[in-house]
């Protein structure tokens, strides 16, 4: 670049300002830097030399590298572009750099302090990572980091200055460090390289190419000449003092010229000259072996000759003087990672080296991967490059087996399961598997190619039977694609009947005709929810469609009902509470099809045998009760709703439902899970039986894995892939925030409010926390875990209101709640813009101490227990529906799911629950399909407590429950003291 003298008039249009982009590249400098004058160092005056100061004080000001004719005596010089004050350190001197001004460039001074390249390395390897580091600061630090890289893998060359002073390089660079080199050099701001040649006019800059490769010399040259080598004062290469050597000269020239021309070495195996086995005919074709060496240019990696055309010296142009050498050390270089390789040394020609087969077959195995790391790759011939594969196979072992569920688990055979060889991609036949097992060379002949063989390989030919497996087993390994052989998970593939089914179960599902009877307008998602429960349950394997509360499962499974139009009638079973929702949906969805209750005193058998093909309506405890009833009956499909409800397997709920047969079952849940795997395997064991083996072994294979590492480090991803794709064909998930369901609901806003205890509340908090303290930390086992729970739900009453903890018949209930105050406010905003909201409480005691604090306003309520009779239920329901009440009191338990509220635009939490799930299930009694109008979701927490840590360890939990996990409140009863105490304990805000 060129730029007038600062006297002389503006710079011409073509050395204007634009030119400083560092996307630009700038002239070519002249051959030689600049020389810098140094004064001879004595090793006193080095010693006194001001230390390196701190990184932060030095790295935001700019550095640029000024060489010297000595490459060890270079600079570095550190500037302040912006003219900031620089610190006191290294040797201050004064800096001429040219610097943009106005519309050209001019030179001026600066001030700088420089440093030796030795003592600037400490400080420009920091440049890199920190954040304040100058732009040119940190190029220099990536630069001084490449040449401390060169300089460990022994990239140094001796040689001359054009002065004759002794002097290293960095080299030989192969392609790869002259592309770093670049990159650096295209990066480096204009500041780095600020410097003009001196004696130019008009003013030149340093290309930075060139530049950042004199400060790798530089480096170089300053390395080797450590406090050690100071004893050899006066010898050439390893004083610090410049040394004229005198009568070298030709051999430094050979020097230079090799210096980015080094070469490196390559091994090719010629097959003509194995020694080879043929299996097919077994007879042995003895050859010299040999390993032909190859010797390419590191500079170019393109440039590769034989090394008997080398010594020849017939390779052609690009290969230096040196090359022969340089091929020699590498030779020895390699010998120490494969012995074998030092008889090449004792050659007059190191072209070629004669294998053993030992050394064959090490050549073909660890001596590969050895020689690759050092540098050396083996190239195989061409006949070896399509190589052995083992895959294990499962089959069944019975002839044309059925491809659909029912077949598959009532079959009493059992599946074989055996390795299968391939040779690039075409299996072998078992004729060649046994050629292939007799093998014992590392190469043998397979369909008139030599083929490359792995000892692993043989050994699975010879023992390729891995035994039987049951079809739970068969299945697991089809869906998931592994099995674990030997400890080791491998690829298994399903072949024949086994194949059919898994891709019956994994293909994209055909769309299904909606069913004339059914009237409504399946939404998409709903129409291949349909069209999976149909394959499911048209297989006998059954299905668990688990969509989000509020996503439409009722009308789906009603649609499913119509379209497989059996004769048997379908039995739902469901909580009492969603009795008349599922008799209204089917009135309202399928009219004309028969619906009838087996509920209640007055229930009786004609119930069940009087509706053809249509539903028979039941609730978990009637099922109880009557199973053997139930069990006589035949049914076209049983359905149970909320099947959360059985997800304890031993719950005498869960082994009733066990006991009614049908050819299909489908299980609706909007979580199913909620506390731990167990609860995924109960759920698919009814709908599936034998699907997941035994709960114990399920247990052991996979929920334990999962369970374990999600706990400790957020998750073994393995263990959770091999489970997903277990379960994926047989449970159906969607989520209200997936892209496909998203664009057709309201907005949810959720909203956290934090409230202050009242001073009685904070009274009442700690001294409970005392006293039950005291009391735990001296027990243990099963009464230290009660007394645990019983000191969280002390607290979240305390939290809620001082009448529910002190259960106060006749309590004064307002200003003694910072949460009832601030229900007050929200509740008054909602009612005064005619809005409806649900208020969720896991307390019956507080909803009726809120129903009664709100009746005393004048705010009309109404409020659903558990108590509530079903008749009654179905009322408030509809009168909140219908607008007549605007604020619509809730037990958590009692009406956490099935209810269809969507006239509520608010949901209120006045207290938190210990699972997210269960808070998320009461939020979808709004927010659901139906609903025209956002849902604002406002979570009460009392600050500084509890439920303040509580509602932190939701949000973790909340992740863990996206993966099919969760811990529930016992997991608390397991923390140690002080981990309790930090839980309870209060924090009062500052």
């Amino acid at each position: 670049m060129t730029a007038q003298q600062e006297t002389r008039p503006e710079t011409k249009p073509e050395t204007q300002a634009p030119r400083w982009s560092p996307q630009r590249s700038l002239p070519q400098p002249q051959p030689q830097p600049q020389p810098q004058p140094q004064p001879q160092p004595q090793p006193q005056q080095r010693q006194s030399q001001p230390p390196t100061p701190q990184p932060s004080a030095l790295l935001r000001h700019a550095a640029v590298f000024l060489p010297a004719a000595v490459p060890r005596q270079g600079r570095v010089a550190f500037w302040s572009p912006d003219g900031d004050p620089l610190p006191e350190a290294g040797t201050p001197a004064p800096l001429t750099v040219v610097r943009p001004h106005g519309a050209g460039v001019r030179s001026r001074t600066v001030p700088a302090v420089t440093f030796s390249v030795a003592a600037a390395l400490p400080l420009l390897v920091r440049a890199p990572r920190s954040p304040a580091a100058h732009p040119a600061t940190r190029a220099w630090g990536t630069a001084a980091t490449q040449a401390l890289t060169l300089a460990a893998r022994g990239r140094l060359l001796p040689g001359l200055t054009p002065e004759g002073v002794d002097a290293w390089r960095a080299g030989p660079l192969d392609a790869a460090d002259i592309a770093h080199l670049r990159a650096i050099a295209a990066a480096l701001p204009h500041e780095g390289y600020a410097t003009p040649l001196a004696g130019r006019r008009p003013l030149r800059l340093p290309e930075p190419e060139a530049l950042v490769r004199a400060f790798l010399d530089a480096v170089a040259d300053s390395l080797p000449r450590t406090p050690a080598a100071a004893v050899a004062a006066g010898r050439p290469f390893a004083a610090r003092e410049p040394q004229r050597v005198p009568g070298i000269q030709e051999w430094a020239a050979q020097v230079a010229a090799g210096a980015d021309t080094g070469v490196g070495l390559s091994l090719r195996l010629d097959l003509s000259s194995f020694r080879l086995f043929d299996e097919a005919e077994g007879e042995e074709t003895r050859r010299a072996g040999a390993a032909v060496v190859q010797v390419h240019s590191l500079a170019d990696p393109t440039l590769v000759t034989d090394a008997g055309q080398l010594w020849a010296g017939t390779a052609g142009a690009g290969f230096g003087p040196r090359a022969r050498i340089d091929a020699v050390l590498a030779l020895r270089r390699a010998a120490r990672v494969w012995p074998p390789l030092l008889r090449l040394l004792d050659q007059p020609v190191p072209d070629a080296l004669a294998l053993s087969d030992p050394e064959l077959e090490d050549l073909l195995g660890v001596a590969a991967t050895r020689l690759a790391a050092a540098g050396v790759v083996v190239h195989w011939p061409r006949e070896l490059a399509r190589t052995l594969s083992a895959t294990a196979v499962v089959r069944s072992t019975a002839p044309g087996s059925a491809t659909d569920g029912t077949a598959f688990f009532d079959a009493e055979h059992l599946f074989a399961f055996s390795w299968e060889l391939a040779l690039g991609g075409d299996r072998l036949t078992p004729g060649e598997m046994d050629a292939l097992a007799q093998a014992h060379r590392p190469v043998v002949r397979l369909r008139d190619q030599w083929v490359r063989v792995d000892p692993e390989l043989v050994r699975k030919a010879r023992k390729r039977e891995l035994g039987l497996l049951d079809p739970v087993d068969a299945l697991a390994t089809a869906l998931s694609g592994t099995a674990e052989i030997d400890g080791e998970r491998v690829e298994a593939v399903p072949v024949g009947a086994l194949a059919a089914l898994r891709e019956r179960l994994t293909a994209e599902l055909a769309p299904l005709p909606q069913p004339a009877a059914l009237k409504a307008t399946l939404r998409d998602y709903q129409a291949r929810g349909l069209a999976w429960l149909d394959l499911m349950t048209s297989l006998g394997l059954g299905g668990c469609l688990a969509d989000d509360m509020g996503l439409g499962k009722t009308v789906t499974l009603i649609a499913l009902h119509l379209h497989r139009d059996r004769r048997e009638p379908t039995l739902v079973v469901c909580p009492a509470s969603l009795l008349g929702n599922w008799q209204r949906e089917i009135e309202k969805f399928a009219p004309g099809t028969p619906v009838r209750r087996f509920h209640g005193g007055g229930r009786s058998t004609e119930d069940l045998t009087s509706c053809t093909g249509g539903f028979v309506l039941t609730t978990y405890g009637t099922m109880r009760a009557s199973a053997a009833l139930l069990a006589e009956q035949r049914w076209g499909m049983v359905v149970a709703d909320e099947a959360q409800h059985v997800k304890n397997p031993h719950s005498a709920t869960a082994k009733a439902l066990r006991t009614i047969p049908a050819p299909a079952r489908v299980a609706l849940t909007g979580t199913p899970v909620e506390n731990n795997l167990s609860e995924l395997w109960a759920l698919l064991d009814w709908t599936t039986p034998g699907l997941l083996g035994p709960l114990t072994t399920f247990r052991a294979r996979h929920a334990r894995p999962v369970e374990h590492q999600q706990e400790e480090d957020g998750g073994n991803e393995a263990a959770v892939a091999r489970l997903a794709a277990l379960v994926r064909p047989f449970l159906l998930r969607r989520k209200k925030s997936d892209p496909g369901i998203a664009p057709e609901l309201p907005p949810k806003t959720e909203t956290d409010h934090p409230v202050s205890l009242t001073r009685e509340q904070v009274s009442l908090y700690q001294a409970a926390v005392d006293e039950a303290m005291a009391v735990i930390e001296s027990s243990e086992g099963i009464e230290r875990r009660g007394m645990i729970m019983k000191l969280l739900a002390s607290l979240k009453q305390i939290c809620n209101h001082p009448a529910q903890y002190l259960k106060e018949e006749q309590p004064r209930l307002p200003h003694r709640s910072g949460k009832l105050a601030l229900l007050d406010e929200l509740l008054d905003t909602i009612v005064a813009e005619g809005g409806s909201v649900l208020v969720f409480t896991q307390y019956v005691t507080m909803a009726r101490l809120i129903e009664r604090h709100l009746a005393a306003r004048g705010i009309a309520t109404q409020l659903l227990h558990g108590g509530t009779p079903v008749a009654r239920r179905e009322e408030l329901v509809d009168r909140f529906q219908a607008g007549e009440v605007p604020v619509f009191l809730l037990s958590l338990k009692a009406a956490g799911t099935g209810l269809n509220l969507t006239r509520a635009g608010h949901v209120v939490h006045f207290d938190r629950w210990w699972n997210p799930a269960v808070e998320e299930q009461a939020t979808d009694r709004a927010y659901r399909i139906g609903q025209t109008q956002p849902v604002q979701v406002h979570r009460i927490i009392a600050e500084g407590t509890v439920e303040d840590r509580i509602a932190e360890m939701l949000e973790a939990k909340r992740a863990l429950a996206d993966a099919v996990l969760g811990s529930g409140e016992a997991a608390l009863t397991e923390l140690t003291d002080r981990e309790l105490a930090d839980l309870v304990s209060l924090r009062r805000p500052a």
